[in-house]
């Protein structure tokens, strides 16, 4: 076109300028002339935009139905370059709608060979100012999509390729001859493509068209080798009498879209299995548990199948690390998402395997890095397994890809975590790597301070029972049952005690007490009272007198402060003398009555210091029950102390009961498998007594 047959300027046309690539996103009205420039396709996207109805427009002159007569001239021109040359020409043109009023039109009009080689006219056209805002919404929405050249394709009903335009050639890299004539699957034959044509069949049956219904993807000889998306959207096209002449179908290759959400899913989901990880790993100080929670975490969203192990060396001080050689593995976990043989392949939790230094877990620890095999072959598969057996079922479980991740912590290395693949098609990667590093990072700050606490806490859990009692073997007048529980593994053990004293007189003395803390120095603060109690008892006091010694020495004892009850049992005047420091009230139970908590002059902890303490003197007769314990047995976090107590009084309702199940039965019912304290009980029953020496004055 030169310059003298440009249109005026007033038009608005944009001559010879690209044409926006989201018109075909549009509700796209689709006309199509003959060569004289008449309408013989009308859709109803061209009735909804002009306000023509299709009785309306077709036969008719295009120019005169959609033209103002000042602007015929420049458009009968243009029409005729497009239909000599086959140049399409795209635009913004005033189009005279029904009501008279105008509208500005996004046009792009295109030259059409049919298969009986006449040429027609194809306009496509948008509502030009709903145009430019979509294209503002969708430059908003993402940077990461790139607007792509429109495809067109006319099909006759039986879905033979009747004209394509270029853009569509290159997206299929199927030249336009070869399309024509031929059936829609013949070129488009990849499964991906059959919902494609059901589609195209349904608007060819009910002429609704269906604008970007789904995005396929797919492959084509333009690209063999990668998967491509497309949204397609279709209309169907009838003749000036309604006969339905095909359906036109619009491509639009979005790849870049879909790849962009398909990453941002995948990064999304990574960043929700590290959250996942902070939030599950690491809820208890114990080494095994942690480990579970590392692989629960893993299985499924991440791994077929994971295994935790630990250095034998890391967990058995016995047993040193070597540099060289085979290194020793302690399986801690291992899952799996489905029944599979690459399960059986892996250590069971607690068996220590021995792996040889070619092993691709010995390789990791000793060299403190993570290893990725994307695709795992025969021979890596050799180096994964601990032996040839266990190389044979991960090859029948389909496994593809590995990883084997270190786990350190504080500079030394733990053990580490194996990853593997076999259902999961994707191979693992080196965002994949860069994730699992982050997860055992985490995980093996938390195993290592299982670690380190499991060992101070067996050091003061040792401690604490060499320093506990074995009952006498002849209490006279008296049946004792006692029970002492650490806390668990997510606390350290405490100072709690017991002691059963044989006294002069043929009386005993019974005590139980709580050294305020925990760890190795209270249960040593722990072992210096007992050694007090024990050398008081021999200076044959009263109970309050007891305590009173027991006091200065607590106060002695730097940051610490104890509570305890001590009380002596006489069986020549069948008489219970008790004294109460700051500690839980005690229980009797005597037959005939209900269990009741003693109400003792309560006292001051042990070490608080000038308080005096009381003495308590009761009947004691045989049956007649005792039952001491620390806060442990009846403290929660969840229940009131009252509550507690009283839930205490009913579990004992039988005094007959025999005094180890009232032991079993006390801390069965009360003592939550989460409690943080530790727990001393001591249980004595007065039974009938034949005195050996007289009684004491």
């Amino acid at each position: 076109m030169s310059g003298a047959e440009r249109p005026p300027a007033a038009l608005g046309v944009a001559v010879g300028g690209r044409p926006s690539g989201l018109l075909d996103l549009l509700n796209v009205a689709a006309v199509v002339l003959d060569s004289d420039g008449r309408i013989v396709l009308w859709s109803p996207q061209a009735e909804e935009l002009y306000g023509y109805s299709s009785q309306e427009a077709l036969g008719r002159y295009a120019v005169h139905v959609l033209v103002h007569e000042e602007h015929w001239d420049w458009v009968i021109k243009t029409f005729a370059d497009v239909m000599e040359t086959g140049q399409s020409w795209a635009g913004t043109f005033p189009i005279r709608c029904k009501d008279g009023s105008t509208r500005q039109v996004e046009l792009r009009n295109m030259r059409l060979l049919s298969d009986e080689g006449e040429y027609y006219a194809l306009g496509l056209g948008a509502d030009s100012p709903t145009l430019r805002e979509l294209e503002r919404d969708v430059a908003l929405s993402t940077r990461l999509i790139s607007q792509s050249p429109v495809g067109v394709a006319i099909f006759d009903p039986d879905l033979r390729y009747v004209s394509v335009n270029p853009a569509l050639e290159r997206m299929h890299g199927v030249p336009a001859a070869k399309h024509l004539g031929r059936h829609y699957r013949e070129i488009m034959s990849s499964p991906a493509f059959e919902k494609t044509e059901a589609a195209l069949k349904q608007v060819l049956h009910t002429g609704t068209p269906l604008v970007e219904e789904a995005t396929v993807v797919g492959r084509t000889p333009a690209d063999p080798g990668h998967d491509h998306a497309w949204t397609i959207s279709m209309y169907r096209l009838e003749d000036s009498v309604g006969h339905v002449l095909g359906v036109a179908e619009l491509v639009v290759d979005v790849t870049e879209r879909h790849r962009s959400a398909k990453e941002a899913g995948e990064t999304r989901r990574r960043l929700a299995l590290i959250a996942d990880g902070s939030a599950r790993i690491g809820t208890t100080l114990e080494v095994g548990q942690t480990a579970r929670e590392l692989a629960d975490v893993t299985v499924p969203e991440f791994a077929d199948v994971v295994a935790v192990d630990l250095l034998e060396s890391m967990l058995d001080e016995h047993r040193p690390a070597s540099r060289d050689g085979p290194a020793f593995f302690r399986a801690l976990a291992v899952k799996a998402a489905y029944p599979t043989d690459a399960f059986l392949a892996a250590d069971p939790p607690g068996r220590i395997t021995r792996y040889e230094a070619d092993r691709l877990a010995t390789q990791c620890v000793r060299g403190g890095r993570p290893l990725l095999i994307r695709h795992a072959d025969g021979a890596d598969l050799a180096r994964i397994a601990r032996d040839e057996d266990a190389a044979v079922l991960l090859a029948r479980a389909g496994v593809h890809t590995y990883m084997a991740v270190p786990l350190i912590a504080r500079g030394a290395t733990l053990g580490f975590l194996g990853l593997i693949r076999a259902r999961d098609p994707r191979p693992f990667d080196e965002d994949d790597l860069a994730i699992a590093t982050e997860l055992a990072s985490r995980a093996a700050v938390c195993i290592d301070n299982a670690r380190t606490h499991q060992s101070v806490r067996n050091a003061a859990e040792t401690l604490q029972r060499s320093l506990l009692p074995d009952h006498p073997p002849h209490l006279p007048g008296l049946r004792v049952a006692s029970r002492y529980l650490p806390a668990l593994a997510a606390y350290e053990v405490g100072g709690d005690w017991y002691d059963v004293l044989p006294l002069a007189g043929e009386r005993t003395a019974l005590v139980v007490g709580d050294v305020m803390g925990s760890g190795i120095h209270a249960a040593a603060a722990m072992g210096r009272l007992r050694t007090a109690t024990a050398a008081f008892t021999e200076l044959d006091l009263d109970p309050a007198q007891v305590l009173q010694h027991l006091d200065t020495i607590t106060s002695r004892l730097e940051q610490y402060i104890a509570t305890c009850v001590y009380a002596v049992y006489d069986p020549h005047r069948a008489e219970l003398r008790i004294a109460n420091a700051g500690h839980m009230p005690p229980v009797v139970v005597r037959k005939g009555s209900e269990p009741q908590l003693l109400e003792l002059p309560t006292g001051t902890p042990l070490g608080v210091g000038g308080v005096p303490f009381e003495s308590t003197v009761l009947h004691f007769a045989p049956d007649d029950e005792l039952v001491l314990y620390t806060d442990g047995l009846v403290e929660s976090r969840h229940e009131h102390l009252d509550e507690r107590l009283e839930a205490l009084l009913a579990l004992l309702d039988a005094p007959d009961r025999p005094l180890e199940e009232v032991c079993d039965r006390l801390l069965g019912s009360l003592r939550n498998p989460q409690d943080h304290d530790d727990v001393a009980l001591l249980v004595a029953r007065a039974r009938p007594f034949t005195p050996v020496t007289g009684p004491r004055r």
